[in-house]
């Protein structure tokens, strides 16, 4: 038996603050079977197929069987999932102007095949139309796997977002962070004087990033502080009490937070966290509106992030608020009533 203090660091849990899976060694699952199936739905239903013969729309997911879940094991993401798909398509024949419908059916969606090997199988109802099913099986096909490696990446980056805890750093340790500048994102590069210790004791960097938007601040505010506007841009249940004390809750929970300070129009601040970081840690976002024009530039700013966390935060507030409110954005404007 090794002495105290001199056993495999693996195994030492009772210097971290959360006395939990050191070092990301042990065995943690996260269940992605509810969020795979709204995933699947927003990737595949309403995907255009046009050719020569015609015009094909994919449309409501049918029939969805299956599971997936992500398990972190020394360190690493495993996926395992397996689907059962079944999805409707309708189409329009270009010069007759003959409408058909039929259905497109994977039968076996899993981590055991490359999506180009996974079967994809094509049918029309009775009746002529077969140059819409024709099109179907060549750029249909096409067009559904490519939705279908969309939905893997999301399920590789959105999903599992904080799995990996930070490491413990050695004392002393002296951590540089050098950021890169990527479209309408401004990174700074962070010394060790500027490491932040929130909460938990570990290492954090700050985070800085802009963002332009079509939109009057006062219009992007509420966006941020509106349960059901919220709910629209990011695709799933919300928690959002938008005044001082009040609680956030987003993405089934993966992100959470209470809100200390709210400006109508003009700046958000709040205690933010993703729920795999350790215990009781929490990251200081600030949000901040700046009218440009007919445009609002959102400046975020955010102390205390798990400096082992940093990538999957940028991505977090890059594709699952920045990108899905750019689309949201796009949409009629009688869909933010």
């Amino acid at each position: 038996m090794a002495k105290w203090g001199q056993g495999d660091p693996r195994w030492i849990v009772e210097e971290r603050a959360d006395a939990t899976n050191v070092n990301n060694w042990h065995w943690t699952e996260r269940d992605a079977t509810s969020w795979s199936k709204r995933k699947l739905k927003e990737v595949l239903e309403g995907l255009v197929v046009e050719g020569e013969a015609g015009r094909c729309e994919i449309g409501d997911l049918k029939h969805v069987e299956g599971e997936a879940s992500c398990n972190s094991r020394k360190g690493k993401l495993i996926f395992f999932y397996e689907w059962n798909l079944r999805l409707s398509w309708r189409g329009t024949v270009k010069e007759s102007g003959e409408k058909h419908k039929g259905s497109v059916e994977i039968p076996n969606l899993s981590e055991e095949n490359e999506v180009d090997d996974t079967e994809i199988n094509v049918s029309k109802k009775k009746g002529e139309g077969d140059v819409l099913k024709d099109l179907m099986r060549t750029e249909g096909t096409t067009k559904v796997r490519e939705a279908l490696r969309d939905y893997l990446k999301a399920l590789k980056t959105e999903f599992t977002l904080g799995m990996i805890l930070p490491t413990k750093a050695p004392v002393g340790q002296e951590l540089t962070t050098e950021c890169k500048p990527s479209g309408n994102t401004v990174q700074d590069s962070v010394s060790p004087q500027s490491l932040d210790i929130v909460g938990v004791k570990i290492p954090t960097v700050r985070i800085f990033m802009r963002e332009m938007f079509n939109s009057p601040a006062d219009e992007l505010y509420s966006i941020f502080t509106t349960k059901e506007l919220v709910q629209k841009f990011s695709k799933c249940p919300a928690v959002i009490e938008a005044e001082k004390g009040g609680k956030l809750q987003m993405f089934e929970g993966c992100v959470s937070g209470e809100y200390t300070e709210l400006v109508p129009s003009q700046r958000i601040v709040l205690k933010w966290r993703c729920r795999s970081w350790p215990d009781e840690h929490y990251a200081t976002v600030a949000l901040r509106f700046r009218a440009v024009a007919a445009q609002t530039e959102l400046q975020l700013e955010c102390h205390g992030v798990p400096e082992a966390a940093e990538e999957s935060t940028r991505h977090c507030w890059q594709q699952q608020h920045f990108q899905q409110i750019h689309t949201f954005l796009q949409q009629p404007r009688d869909s933010m009533e």
